[in-house]
């Protein structure tokens, strides 16, 4: 007799497109909007950029992606602000990362 492992505790997925479609309404409700900072807010973001990129101090970066607010830590390696861009090195993994300064919602010191 051969053992039915892990199905029989998953019931209501025997179709995998009604629970690939349940799992994206879950997470279309998650979603939150993208803020829309003032003046201040983008002078102080851009600010605090420049400011890591030359004395090499860690930050927490909080970007919107997809519909939700992501926070990584990492350092800022390059700040284009005519082409509205800027390059920075996760913590983790230290990847490279490109991004639009727009995405940025906050920046802070470690």
């Amino acid at each position: 007799m051969e053992h039915r492992g892990m199905k029989k505790w998953r019931p209501f997925a025997t179709m995998p497109e009604q629970y690939i479609g349940l799992k994206e309404m879950i997470n279309k409700q998650a979603e939150v909007a993208q803020p829309v900072l003032t003046e201040e807010q983008m002078e102080q973001i851009n600010f605090t950029l420049i400011e890591a990129l030359h004395t090499n101090k860690q930050v927490y970066l909080t970007y919107y992606k997809k519909g939700q607010w992501v926070t990584e830590t990492g350092f800022i390696q390059f700040v284009d602000s005519l082409g509205e861009l800027f390059t920075f090195i996760d913590d983790v993994f230290e990847l490279k990362n490109k991004m639009r300064l727009g995405e940025l919602i906050d920046v802070q010191f470690v």
